[in-house]
């Protein structure tokens, strides 16, 4: 029988554990801090007229841009992470 190239079933584990820690680290914070900006634009500043639903919506769009952005990303960057930065 000739070896097979298939990676190992661990690795391949750990990496996909990795790239899913990472996208959900990205989404929550893209998510937080789209969200604290615009009501905190939209409060005392009043440089927007906003709702809090608009607001969590604008943070939620966000967030969805990011994961979006971090599946993408596997085919650039590091296969594990969800950067189009090679190494990270």
């Amino acid at each position: 029988m000739s070896n097979s190239s298939l990676p190992d079933v661990n690795t391949v584990a750990k990496s996909t554990r990795a790239f899913a820690k990472d996208v959900t680290e990205r989404v929550i914070w893209t998510f937080l801090g789209g969200t604290t900006a615009v009501i905190v634009a939209a409060g005392p500043a009043d440089m927007l007229h906003a709702s809090f639903w608009e607001a969590v919506g604008t943070g939620g769009l966000a967030a969805v841009v990011s994961l979006v952005k971090g599946f993408a990303a596997r085919g650039i960057g590091a296969r594990n992470s969800a950067s189009t930065v090679s190494g990270v």
